[in-house]
């Protein structure tokens, strides 16, 4: 039986969070005296002199209905890195307790692992990039805290097998987190639809990649309403900006224009696998399930790197990553951001 309390660390359990007034009063107040604002207004043409919603409420009853979730299940977050941030610290005693990553993976699950002085343990994936079988065992054995498993996965773009994602939530005694920050551009359903099952399982997702909101910065975490709120008594009281909360609510409002966008994508994504392999430099393109691809080239992708970036073309340069020797990452562009690349690719002495 998982046990999310004995997961958590013992002083957060204990602690009092920090409560405004705005957490303990809803409605439109008349007058506003409790936060210590300016108010007479703003400088600057917009209107932001009062804190934002603490909790997000008007965004996150949108983002329910589209996710087909509970308001509380929801937490809203400064991108996904404070959701990675606040689960690790939830969990994890500085000094003491590890998390469990499978490289090539997302590089800000060993970032936060290190600033709270939180040991890693390793897995490297197959060389196809899926989960053998002695890997989930390995992971299932685990006393970690946390296990993140990035689906599609960041750098080389696939879906990790849903059959080994259900194997380690069925066994692993910690909380099995599901990074979607690429879920919008892959066929399989999310695993949000899941959360019901799993007491034990937390689903990133982003406003970063399909919905084109790089620049708000913000992030959602998906789970049982114990995690959520947990969540929200260690995160800063406002976390998320008025103005960030406005544009999220518009962007929800505008499904026709994320779905035209995201089947652009799509279609930019198919036609760079389709032209590369012709590439003479090109040895693999591997499969994606995200918004950009994993390219093998030869004989040298860091020199070929430095030439793009000499004709002001800037890629992610991979070939440091665990089994991604002489790749690199190239997101979809604009249609003709995507001719650009394959020209100067295809004048690459």
């Amino acid at each position: 039986m998982f046990d999310l309390d004995s997961l958590v660390r013992p002083n957060i359990r204990a602690m009092k969070p920090y409560s405004s007034a705005r957490d303990e009063f809803q409605g439109e107040a008349q007058v506003m005296l409790d936060a210590n604002e300016n108010s007479l207004g703003s400088a600057g043409p917009e209107q932001f002199n009062r804190y934002p919603d603490p909790l997000q409420r008007a965004v996150k009853a949108e983002l329910a209905q589209l996710k087909r979730v509970r308001p509380e299940q929801i937490f809203l977050g400064n991108g996904s890195d404070e959701a990675i941030d606040l689960l690790v610290r939830l969990t994890c005693v500085p000094g003491q307790d590890r998390i469990l990553i499978l490289p090539p993976t997302y590089g800000m699950y060993e970032v936060a692992a290190n600033l709270n002085d939180i040991s890693l343990e390793r897995l490297p994936l197959t060389p196809d990039f899926q989960l053998a079988p002695e890997t989930v065992a390995a992971v299932v054995a685990s006393e970690a805290k946390l296990v993140f498993l990035c689906s599609p996965n960041n750098p080389t773009g696939n879906l990790l097998h849903a059959e080994a994602i259900e194997q380690i939530l069925r066994g692993f005694r910690g909380l099995v987190v599901v990074d979607e920050a690429y879920a919008d551009f892959a066929a399989a359903p999310s695993w949000t639809t899941r959360l019901a099952e799993f007491p034990n399982l937390v689903v990133l997702q982003t406003f970063s990649k399909a919905w084109g909101l790089a620049g708000l910065r913000l992030g959602m975490a998906f789970a049982a309403p114990q995690v959520i709120g947990y969540l929200n008594k260690i995160k800063p009281p406002y976390n998320v900006s008025a103005a960030t909360q406005q544009h999220a609510l518009q962007a929800l409002r505008d499904a026709p224009r994320f779905e035209q966008m995201r089947r652009a994508l799509l279609a930019g994504r198919d036609w760079l696998a389709q032209q590369l392999p012709a590439l003479p430099i090109v040895d693999t393109v591997f499969a994606s399930d995200a918004n950009f691809l994993l390219v093998r080239f030869r004989p040298d992708a860091t020199v070929l790197y430095d030439y793009l970036l000499s004709r002001g073309i800037v890629v992610r340069n991979r070939t440091t990553q665990p089994g991604c020797a002489g790749t690199l990452r190239l997101t979809v562009g604009t249609p003709a951001e995507n001719e650009q690349l394959l020209e100067a690719l295809r004048a690459f002495n």
